[in-house]
């Protein structure tokens, strides 16, 4: 599997409990943070929902 880079790129502020969540899920909590992760269908899922508050590169 690949590993991607994940970067929060938007606040959460006025967004759903849900995309919240997510993002906590994720390992984001300020905007510009970093984290990376390996390439699964559960974190792609994640990202899928949130993918209008980060932005995503492959390694």
């Amino acid at each position: 599997m690949a590993t991607i880079k994940v970067t929060k790129v938007k606040s959460a502020i006025n967004r759903t409990a849900n995309q919240k969540r997510i993002l906590e899920s994720l390992g984001l909590k300020t905007i510009g943070q970093t984290v990376e992760h390996t390439d699964s269908p559960s974190i792609l899922g994640m990202i899928n929902k949130v993918q209008h508050l980060v932005s995503v590169e492959t390694i």
